[in-house]
């Protein structure tokens, strides 16, 4: 797979559209970048599944990743995997040999992280700090701002393995990007060299954009491990196979058609019907009731608001929705 710097048709790589991309970690002015060399030294401090990978994928593109951090075995072998012959090393270190540094630490491991790098001289002005967090914008880099680093928020919009084949999947994977205006040219250069595509999230959107996301990615997991779970009840051999074609056309419609694509009993308001299946869930798995009232409910709602669900029907239906979560509290 080919995969070198991509250039922008309008204004090319990433070191062309914006003096930051290419600016070493002490150059005062954007002129003196023009004869400095045109890839970056990129420093990972959190081998997880997201670092090694965008630090791979920035490799492809001609970047030159120089250290990393990781403390677990599964982040060494991650790192080593992907990032071969790169040293692991504290963080300190890690900002110390880096242009470029990719902060891919937990949510709420961030704050405290960038304060602690801030406070103890490790950032150093001019240097690209980059973390990959969906709910914080650049915000969060303030301290690290205050010291000289130039503060870029860029979310690959993508579930990760932190194994190879993620570095193929961010091809055409969107990037929420945040960042102060004058390096949001350098912002989406780079994701457009990982192989990904810039969308600009304003920072007081970011914890909306990352509950959206959140939303659609991390519950429909949580929702199709459930109905493999009650398919393999039902005595059903493969659930799997059973169940891909179907989720692979309702995602489909879903993202061609919204609400629209809605189909199944709640939409056609077959208030018998899903009576019946409260009661085998109840009966045989309990502890999926709850999740599966309280999205009946919602899709009931949005049935409404859409037409689907007659009005006629519709009372029948809460009705019979309200009592089942009455008996599962009882």
């Amino acid at each position: 797979m080919d995969r070198r710097p991509v250039p922008n048709t309008r204004t090319g790589t990433a070191e062309e559209r914006h003096p930051a991309v290419n600016a070493a970690p002490n150059a005062p002015r954007a002129t003196e970048a023009q004869d400095r060399p045109a890839r970056l030294r990129v420093g990972v401090v959190g081998a997880g599944r997201v670092g090694p990978v965008l630090a791979a994928a920035l490799r492809l593109a001609g970047h030159r990743p120089v250290a990393a951090s990781g403390v677990s075995d599964a982040s060494r072998r991650r790192a080593e995997a992907l990032l071969p012959g790169v040293p692991l090393l504290a963080p300190d270190e890690v900002l110390a040999r880096s242009e470029l540094v990719l902060l891919t630490v937990p949510d709420d491991a961030l704050p405290g992280l960038v304060g602690g790098l801030a406070e103890t001289g490790a950032v150093r002005p001019g240097q690209l700090l980059v973390h990959c967090s969906g709910r914080y914008g650049a915000s969060v880099l303030d301290p690290a701002l205050r010291a000289g680093a130039l503060p870029l928020a860029l979310h690959p919009v993508m579930t990760f393995t932190g194994t190879p084949v993620d570095v193929q999947r961010l091809a055409g994977c969107s990037f929420g990007v945040t960042a102060p205006p004058q390096l949001r040219l350098a912002a989406e250069a780079l994701v457009i060299e990982m192989g990904g595509e810039p969308e600009w999230i304003e920072e007081r959107d970011r914890p909306l954009y990352h509950a959206a996301l959140a939303v659609g990615a991390n519950h429909l997991v949580t929702l199709v491990a459930q109905s493999l779970e009650l398919l393999g009840l039902a005595g059903v051999a493969a659930p799997d196979r059973m169940l891909g074609p179907l989720l692979g056309a309702a995602l489909d419609n879903a993202l061609r058609s919204g609400d629209a694509a809605l189909t199944g009993p709640v939409a056609r308001g077959d208030a018998g019907t899903v009576a019946a299946h409260i009661a085998e869930l109840r009966r045989h798995a309990p502890h999926a009731l709850a999740g599966y009232l309280a999205m009946a409910r919602t899709t009931a709602d949005r049935a409404l608001d859409h037409g689907l669900l007659k009005p006629e029907l519709a009372e029948a239906l809460l009705g019979v929705l309200a009592d089942g979560a009455a008996e599962g509290e009882a």
